[in-house]
């Protein structure tokens, strides 16, 4: 990337008139440009640009921009929050900030007011085509064309209409597909020109990555839940469902094996078009050959049809027993029993496909969920779905090491980098984990002062041990789990926003276990035939009223306090039938009457803190007023705006 003392306006444009002049470039490169512009330089000749272009093309025909915006319409809102913070700061700045499509065509664009003007000119404005093949090197075309962030200024330019502009344009990559589906750009008059405006169009592109990947994961688990609730979702066995694009968003009644022969039915595949127009008729003759479907169900959200249930025929199919969904193997060269994920609920299923679709992209992946929860089982399915079996997984749990170590754990160090280093140096865990996965626990409690470390080894893919000035290169899939609110830790000061869109490329959701309904169920005989193999005892009877009590119950400590609750039946119990008399007293004292409002009721169960038992208090006053918000205000005296706000930031569902 160029800086003020590297960049030669003389240098460069006569560098740019030699290739016009002579169609080829000279035998050695310019001191002053480049690289990357001489290759773009290059493919704009191949293209047959015309080096003394005025303005780029751009699409006259009002309903073709109307069209292609409408087409990207999940594109353009996943960048309007994004575009909206970062509006108030160019209107000064004689800067404007450029949203284009996958084909470099604008459907955006926000700024200064002048410069907007100034850009029509240019065809700077929506409907600008502004791909390599037609304009030649630009900050848009050139991240389109390459993958990769580009920073073209003045005459590096290959138009000569455009070289009184500066621009840098960073890709969008497609959350689940990692295709490039368009470009955000910030442009404007030279005197912009700063190395720092590449990393804020690359922490914007992450963002926009971020609240797609969101908008995605939301549609799903609707999509899940209408489908769940229909009467077709106990009625066949194999079923794929897809969203209206056509792209696969959840499978289940296929075996492993089948499903690795089967690419097609992966998660986040296209397996079919867009079926906007499609008939029941058509949509079973567009399948792949290997593909037959015996039924269609179309899904609809609000009235609005937003994808289809898809049943195949599939002899070799095999209906998976209750709970069982998802098994990972051993560790290799490790001593450990396979781990299986139990769970059915729509965000637990939703939960797992993203993993797994994680696991086919090599992007970083922020794992979110409350204490308990199982978050690490999440890391482990991502490692077990890599393509080589024996890649490495190293844990790291932030939290448990000293701000001061740290950076050496995570880095290595040198001989005599400090006062106590081992002879010879030691390996970090950023090599240890290289070609495999590298997990970082409580990825919120570490330190600020070294987040430009962490970032700088992602944005690289290469570390300094402390001490050390060799550089060496990683290839390490990130896997970072927390269960802060790291969009708050920002706030606070306490996390770096750019971290945290690197990190939060994909994010996954793990619901707590009040959120999983009959999975209670599910966990309980899972966890009671563990301990009954491990502790040689026939398995333990569970009466129904057991049942219903535990899976009514909030579990503050969710997976991890079931398991330890099952384990402790196994310990105290002398008979096989677990009774009402068998339950721990939070678990009773949760249903109990006549202490409904004490402080001592609120607090059973729970850790102590304000916003458990904040969490805690609107839930029980939701389920005493029947779910009329409006009452549940009132006894709690806050406003409805309140209210709703406390209940989205607690993930409270009105139900």
């Amino acid at each position: 990337m160029p800086d003020r003392s590297s960049y030669s306006e003389y240098d460069t444009r006569e560098a740019r008139e030699r290739f016009v002049s002579t169609g080829s470039s000279v035998d050695e490169r310019p001191p002053k440009v480049r690289e990357e512009i001489l290759d773009s330089w290059r493919r704009s000749r191949d293209s047959g640009v015309d080096a003394a272009s005025l303005a780029s093309r751009k699409v006259y025909d009002e309903q073709q921009i109307h069209l292609r915006r409408e087409r990207n319409t999940a594109l353009r809102k996943a960048a309007s929050a994004a575009f909206k913070r970062l509006e108030p700061h160019l209107k000064e700045a004689r800067t404007i900030l450029i949203l284009a499509d996958d084909q470099g065509v604008i459907i955006d664009a926000i700024g200064d007011a002048h410069v907007l003007d100034e850009g029509q000119e240019i065809h700077l404005e929506l409907g600008g085509d502004w791909s390599e093949k037609t304009i030649g090197t630009n900050g848009i075309g050139t991240a389109l064309k390459t993958g990769k962030p580009a920073y073209v200024h003045a005459t590096e330019h290959f138009a000569e209409g455009v070289q009184a502009w500066t621009c840098a344009g960073a890709p969008i990559f497609d959350p689940f597909t990692q295709t490039i589906i368009g470009v955000v750009d910030l442009s404007g008059p030279p005197q912009i020109f700063r190395q720092h405006n590449v990393a804020l169009v690359l922490a914007a592109a992450r963002e926009i990555e971020i609240a797609l990947a969101e908008q995605k994961q939301v549609e799903r688990t609707q999509l899940l839940e209408a489908f769940l609730v229909s009467d077709y979702s106990r009625a066949h066995e194999s079923v794929v469902l897809v969203d209206q694009s056509g792209r696969v968003l959840f499978r289940r009644g296929f075996e492993e094996d089948m499903l690795r022969q089967a690419k097609e039915l992966s998660v986040g595949h296209k397996l079919l078009p867009k079926l906007e127009g499609l008939s029941d008729q058509d949509i079973p003759k567009l399948l792949p050959l290997n593909v037959e479907a015996e039924g269609i169900e179309r899904l609809k959200l609000e009235g609005v049809f937003r994808g289809a249930a898809l049943f195949l025929k599939d002899r070799s199919a095999l209906r998976p027993k209750a709970g069982e969904t998802c098994k990972i193997k051993p560790r290799a060269n490790v001593s450990e029993a396979q781990i299986q994920i139990v769970g059915t609920s729509p965000k637990m299923v939703d939960a797992m496909g993203l993993a797994e679709r994680a696991a086919l992209a090599n992007v970083s992946v922020l794992i979110h969920g409350e204490t308990g929860v199982g978050k690490e089982l999440f890391a482990r399915l991502i490692h077990s779905r890599l393509p080589d079996d024996k890649a490495p997984y190293v844990p790291v749990n932030c939290a448990a090491i000293s701000s001061d170590l740290i950076g050496a754990e995570l880095f290595g160090y040198a001989e005599g980098a400090f006062t106590g280093a081992a002879q010879g140096g030691r390996t970090g865990k950023f090599e240890l984990a290289n070609g495999g996965v590298l997990c970082l626990d409580e990825i919120g409690d570490m330190p600020i002062e070294l987040q430009p470390y962490l970032l700088r080894a992602l944005e690289q893919r290469a570390i300094y041990r402390i001490g050390d000035s060799q550089r060496r290169r990683v290839d390490v899939r990130l896997v970072a789990m927390t269960n802060r609110d790291l969009r708050q830790e920002i706030e606070k000061g306490n996390f770096r926003r750019d971290l945290f869109y690197r990190l939060g490329v994909m994010t996954i959701e793990v619901p707590p276990l009040r959120e999983r309904g009959d999975d209670v169920i599910a966990l309980l005989e899972h966890f009671s035939q563990h301990y009954a193999e491990e502790t040689g005892q026939a398995p333990l009877t569970f009466t129904d009223k057991v049942r219903e009590l535990l899976r009514r119950y909030q579990w503050p400590g969710n997976v991890r306090e079931l398991r330890n609750a099952v384990q402790r039946f196994y310990l105290i119990k002398t008979d096989s039938l677990v009774t009402e008399r068998d339950l721990p007293p939070e678990i009773l004292d949760d249903f109990e009457g006549g202490a409904e409002d004490s402080l001592e009721h609120i607090l059973g169960g729970h850790s102590g803190d304000l916003e458990s038992i904040e969490a805690s208090a609107i839930r029980r006053t939701i389920l005493a007023e029947n779910g009329n918000l409006s009452k549940v205000a009132q006894v709690l005296g806050i406003s409805r705006p309140t209210l709703y706000r406390k209940m989205k930031r607690y993930r409270i569902r009105k139900g």
